[in-house]
């Protein structure tokens, strides 16, 4: 037998190999371009910057916990609270995060208008007033009449004002609000070319102590604690994507309680996912600010009693009835028409550990 013949099948046998590995990786690409072709995208709206409290979305993200889903997510950064509900309603988002009060407003002002909150996020909500004692400010509501205000009209504290000054029995006729835009809210309020401003504890507050005014001087007044019983931000989808991808919806639930869950136990760590995509930010600063958040917003009573997402049905009502207070519904919501729990993970994977 001549020496080709015998290398022959060896030969033979290589090249079969060489076809089943070729065949065996065009499957395995074709599996990954399949599983690729499979991530759902999905357009979120934040309400602020990446700031400390955006961190259990961007932990979701950087954890691989949407992909898990099979989703596809993209964040992006709001330019306050109630802004985020017409970019949701108009579609350019399907899913945000932003105030539940103002969607209630929103709603009845445009009843063709089916967007939903569908996971609390905000338990207390963060409206605040903020002023200083060196300006006359205290923690009396009875000290901020006279006074000068900076009120960024997107704000969802100042949404609010109208309840607030109700249920504390305020006269406004004499207080002054500037319309300021966010960025020089803080410093205004430092300057002192206003007495106090409207915004979110844990925004104002830090950005106000990084600017130097002493905390000794800063007065926080949180809404909730002067008579306001009102939610604060959710999770929001429109209708359109709700109805097409309900599974998406629920997916993007899931996730963002695992990202959650992750930032109680080490906000240490999850403000890194904030860090990297804001590189004027400091981590010691948006620490605090998360951990504000979490302890006043977040991780309440009854969150701690009944888990992440929920609402009680009878305060959320109260809630509808203070809104009511000093806005003329065209037609009165009730609770299931603004928020629905469908979507929501078991009720046992929302509890706390």
């Amino acid at each position: 037998m001549s020496l080709p013949s015998v290398l022959s099948p060896f030969g033979q046998c290589r090249r079969t190999a060489l076809r089943t590995f070729a065949g065996v990786v065009a499957g395995a690409a074709v599996f990954w371009t399949g599983a690729a072709a499979a991530q759902t995208p999905l357009r979120f709206t934040l309400d602020w910057r990446f700031e400390g409290p955006a961190a259990p979305f961007l932990v979701a993200i950087d954890k691989g916990y949407f992909k898990d889903e099979g989703l596809d997510v993209t964040i992006d950064t709001g330019n306050g609270s109630r802004e985020a509900i017409p970019r949701v309603a108009s579609g350019t988002y399907d899913m945000g995060f932003g105030d539940i009060n103002s969607l209630v407003r929103f709603r009845d002002e445009n009843p063709n208008v089916d967007v939903k909150a569908v996971m609390m996020v905000y338990d207390r909500p963060p409206f605040s007033i903020i002023g200083r004692k060196s300006r006359g400010i205290s923690s009396d509501p009875k000290s901020l009449e006279g006074k000068t205000f900076g009120a960024p009209v997107a704000d969802g504290a100042f949404a609010q004002w109208p309840i607030f000054k109700q249920v504390n029995g305020l006269d406004d006729s004499r207080m002054k609000f500037e319309n300021v835009g966010f960025p020089v809210r803080e410093p205004m309020l430092a300057s002192g070319e206003v007495d106090a401003i409207f915004g979110f504890a844990m925004s104002s507050l830090i950005n106000l102590k990084s600017r130097g005014v002493a905390v000794d001087d800063i007065v926080v007044m949180l809404m909730g604690d002067y008579g306001v019983e009102l939610y604060g931000n959710a999770i929001m989808v429109s209708a359109k994507f709700a109805a097409e991808k309900p599974e998406a919806v629920k997916g993007f639930l899931r996730a963002f309680v695992r990202g959650l869950k992750d930032t109680v136990a080490n906000p240490s760590a999850a403000v890194d996912s904030v860090i990297k995509r804001n590189d004027v930010a400091k981590k010691e600063v948006e620490l605090e600010r998360l951990q504000m958040n979490l302890a006043q917003n977040v991780i309440t009573p009854w969150v701690k009693e009944n888990g992440f997402g929920g609402i009680d049905a009878a305060r959320f009502e109260k809630a509808l009835e203070q809104i009511g207070l000093t806005f003329t519904f065209k037609k009165k919501p009730v609770a299931g028409e603004i928020f629905v729990d469908t979507y929501l993970p078991p009720h046992t994977e929302r509890m706390i550990d």
